[in-house]
């Protein structure tokens, strides 16, 4: 197994201050926008695009929560060993908002599909945009796109993209494993 670097510390950093960008630049003031972080990997880039439109970019109030998106799946009945589901967080109603799934990588898009239904028991959003740190683009087995990328990568063959946050794995970088 090998592993090679896409994206260190430092790149990962101009990425996410690329995406508060272009978040602002959508949202303006976040009045009516809400961030979800899907279970589990989207919560760590969720917490950080928070903390830095918060602190670098001074906006104020933004309203994040975790979506957990196990019993929404449309393969959580079909492996060998059972699906540990996460806890979802969100302690506001999505109703007439605009909503930002955010997640590390976007694979096949089953997980965005999973998290289209389950986002619906907190009302109806006036509109759902996708943000992803990682855009596996040739992957794709449902028509589901982001709206804000930080890097687009072709794996092929069976090659994983893994992505560390600092505060899980003790290290901020993004490696393509082939196995």
């Amino acid at each position: 197994m090998s592993q090679k670097v896409l994206l260190n510390a430092t790149e990962i950093n101009i990425a996410l201050n690329r995406l508060a960008c272009q978040l602002i630049e959508k949202h303006d003031d976040f009045s009516k926008t809400v961030l979800i972080g899907i279970q589990p990997r989207g919560i760590f880039l969720a917490e950080r695009l928070k903390t830095l439109l918060e602190n670098e970019y001074k906006i104020k109030s933004i309203k994040l929560g975790y979506l957990d998106i196990t019993f929404f799946r449309d393969d959580f009945r079909r492996g060998l060993k059972p699906l540990e589901a996460n806890k979802t967080n969100i302690n506001f109603i999505v109703e007439d908002k605009n909503v930002v799934f955010i997640d590390d990588v976007l694979f096949t898009g089953r997980s965005i599909r999973s998290a289209l239904t389950a986002v619906q028991s907190f009302g109806r959003p006036l509109e759902i945009e996708l943000l992803t740190l990682i855009d596996r683009r040739f992957s794709r087995h449902l028509p589901i796109q982001p709206d804000y990328r930080g890097r687009q990568v072709d794996a092929i063959n069976g090659e994983k993209v893994k992505v560390c946050w600092k505060e899980n794995d003790g290290e901020d970088a993004v490696y393509l494993i082939n196995n």
